[in-house]
């Protein structure tokens, strides 16, 4: 019965590196042609993880990423297990494993563990606070223009059914500063405004908003804040006591290279009360308050998969044997030297230059009709993955090297004509 982690395949990862080259401090400056070798070669042998091979090269982990090989093996052997063994008395070894998650999870985010649900995806945390909020007639949610559909799209559904209102910012490039995007949000909240969707990066420019300045002013006017994750959680550092929102919603397929179809739903506790769940099933209870404590009360979805949610500790910890900031240091890199190489290409980047205001989206305008061309073009003439969200979207993660990114580069480049 699995009723721990087993050490060895959370802690392989470290043995698997060898040769000296595990956690080199990649960040620190490094002196020397030998010490930048020793760093390239650490994040060389990062990519051996990674399953796929040099003829299709993931660069769209803003939309999917891989998940490294002790991950998908963990999950193998333990969904492995529940297919030998579906009884009660096997499955209920799961739920320290998931517990596990949670706390892992919690640390993650610089969360208390009652404070967050393991969920299905983004999609279904945002669902959970859009259609839980209690709002009435008349109340208006502020959204930024550039959050995702299922924070976007979705409140607007919930505005026709709720008869709320909704006001949306917009930010071109010429308002790309920190001060004058706290302005824009700030004026944007009236005295009718209940609820601030924000998106932490875009994934349809890449610009980083400064949410923990905007949170700051929207609750100090007793506006409820809500924070989409998704281009974040895995690619940034983050700590939800810092960006001071009431909730934050992240998938593990993302960013995080984790198991597909589970997330997270941070809610601070003292708005867990306060937000209703959208579905209730098994292991809710028989009356109308939860049986489950804390958030655990968004995850009375019907049967769920135990592996799967159970390897999210495995995955957190092949980012702690790494380093949150090394990962952090690593994506920025090779999301400048993405810009750079398209830039001095005479290439047209969609995406701040600044690294306060972007991160590891980087986006280059492509008319919407010429999208699906050109993301598969480029897939098959460079064998580059790239997604299509907001034009031609490239996110190269931990898994990629600088080679990876300079073939990205001659790819775009050859499709130069295609991009106006």
């Amino acid at each position: 019965m699995p009723t721990t982690l087993r050490p060895d395949s959370r802690r392989s990862f470290l043995r698997q590196l060898g040769g000296g080259l595990g956690l080199l401090p990649v960040t620190t400056a490094l002196s020397g042609a030998a010490g930048r070798q020793s760093a390239a070669g650490s994040w060389d042998a990062v990519r051996t993880q990674f399953p796929f091979t040099e003829s299709m090269v993931p660069m769209n982990a803003g939309n999917l990423c891989p998940s490294p090989r002790q991950v998908t093996e963990r999950l193998n052997d333990l969904n492995g297990r529940i297919e030998v063994d579906v009884s009660h008395g096997h499955r209920d070894g799961f739920r320290a494993l998931i517990e596990a998650s949670r706390t892992m999870v919690a640390e993650h985010i610089g969360a208390d563990p009652e404070e967050v649900a393991l969920v299905r995806n983004t999609t279904e945390a945002n669902a959970a606070i859009i259609g839980g909020l209690p709002l009435e007639a008349g109340d208006e949610v502020v959204l930024w223009s550039e959050n995702h559909p299922t924070n976007n799209v979705a409140w607007e559904v919930q505005a026709a059914r709720a008869d709320l209102r909704i006001k949306r910012v917009a930010t071109p490039p010429n308002t790309w500063s920190r001060d004058r995007l706290v302005e824009l949000f700030t004026e944007a909240i009236g005295p009718r405004t209940r609820a601030l969707a924000l998106t932490h990066v875009s994934n349809t420019s890449g610009l980083v908003l400064p949410i923990q300045a905007i949170a700051e002013v929207a609750r100090q006017r007793g506006v409820f804040v809500h924070v989409d994750g998704a281009q974040s959680w895995g690619a940034l550092r983050i700590d939800v006591r810092t960006l001071g929102c009431d909730s934050f919603s992240a998938s593990c397929h993302k960013w995080l290279c984790g198991p597909k179809e589970a997330g997270l739903l941070f809610a601070r506790r003292d708005q867990i009360e306060r937000v209703w769940a959208h579905t209730v099933g098994f292991g809710w209870g028989t009356n109308v308050d939860p049986l489950p404590a804390g958030a655990r009360k968004f995850e009375a979805l019907g049967q769920r998969d135990d592996g799967r949610l159970a390897v999210i500790a495995d995955t957190i910890d092949f980012h702690r044997e790494l380093g949150e900031s090394r990962i952090e240091a690593r994506v920025r890199t090779l999301a400048s030297a993405l810009k750079r190489g398209l830039r001095d290409a005479g290439l047209p980047v969609a995406t701040p230059d600044d690294a306060r205001l972007s991160a590891g989206v980087v986006l280059v305008p492509v008319p919407e009709v010429r999208r699906r061309e050109v993301v598969a073009t480029l897939e098959r003439d460079h064998g580059i993955a790239g997604s299509r969200a907001g034009g031609l979207h490239l996110s190269p993660h931990l898994y990629n090297t600088i080679e990876h990114v300079e073939r990205a580069v001659t790819g775009v480049a050859a499709l130069r004509d295609r991009l106006g």
